[in-house]
C-alpha cells in the first residue's frame, strides 16, 4: 500500500469518529500480520514488507498521539539496534515496524551501536526487552559482548535478549546466552509476543 494512501485511509478512519485503538487493533495489526505471513510463505519479497512496514509507520506516526492521549498502554518496551562495527539497518527497521504494530514502545538506537549504548538505554527506558541485530560475521562477537556487559552491570536477569540477522544462527544465540533468535521480522516478534504473554 502506498504511503499517502495508508495515511489517507486512518484520517479517513479518524474523521468517522473511529477510535485510535480500534484502527491499530483491527486493521493495521491484523494487515501487518498478514504482510508477516505472505513473506514467510514466499509470496511477497523483501521490498514489499519494507514498503508495508514504511506505510505502516507513516500511518502509525498519525495514530500514536492520539492513542498516547488515551488509554494505550504500550505491552513493554524494547531497545533495539544494530551492533557496533555494523551499518545494516533493513531488517532491525521491518522489525521495528513490526513491533510497533505489535503495541510495543519501540527505542531504535539506530546502528553501530556500543554495549554501553544499549546498557544505558535499557537503565534510562527501563526496557524489558533487548533486540540486536547483525548482518556481518565480524560484528557477530559484539552481541556476546552485550550480553557479558548486562551479567556485569547486574541487568542480566532483568532483560530478555533476542538476536537474528542473516549469519546469525539458533545455535549461535544459545553459545552466546541470548533468550531468543529470530529467523525473520515475524518470528522475532512472535517470541517477543509469547513472552509477554506469559
Amino acid at each position: 500500500m502506498k504511503l499517502e494512501e495508508s495515511k489517507s485511509l486512518v484520517e479517513q478512519a479518524l474523521g468517522e469518529g473511529l477510535e485510535p485503538l480500534q484502527i491499530l487493533n483491527q486493521a493495521m495489526i491484523p494487515a501487518l500480520q498478514i504482510v508477516g505471513e505472505k513473506f514467510r510463505k514466499d509470496e511477497i519479497f523483501l521490498p514489499e514488507v519494507m514498503l508495508s512496514a514504511r506505510a505502516f509507520k507513516s500511518a502509525f506516526d498519525l495514530l500514536k498521539p492520539r492513542l498516547l492521549e488515551g488509554e494505550y498502554q504500550p505491552r513493554a518496551k524494547v531497545v533495539i539496534g544494530t551492533v557496533f562495527g555494523d551499518v545494516h539497518d533493513i531488517g532491525k527497521n521491518i522489525v521495528c515496524a513490526l513491533l510497533e504494530g505489535n503495541g510495543y514502545q519501540v527505542i531504535d538506537l539506530g546502528v553501530n551501536v556500543s554495549a554501553e549504548k544499549f546498557i544505558s538505554a535499557l537503565r534510562t527506558e527501563q526496557a524489558e526487552i533487548l533486540g540486536m541485530s547483525t548482518l556481518l560475521t565480524t560484528t557477530m562477537p559484539e552481541m556476546a559482548r552485550v550480553i557479558q556487559a548486562l551479567e556485569k552491570e547486574g541487568l542480566r536477569d532483568k532483560v530478555k535478549v533476542i538476536v537474528g540477522g542473516a549469519p546469525v544462527t539458533r545455535e549461535y544465540a544459545q553459545q552466546i546466552g541470548a533468550d531468543g533468535y529470530g529467523e525473520d521480522a515475524q518470528q522475532g516478534v512472535e517470541i517477543i509476543n509469547q513472552w509477554i504473554e506469559k
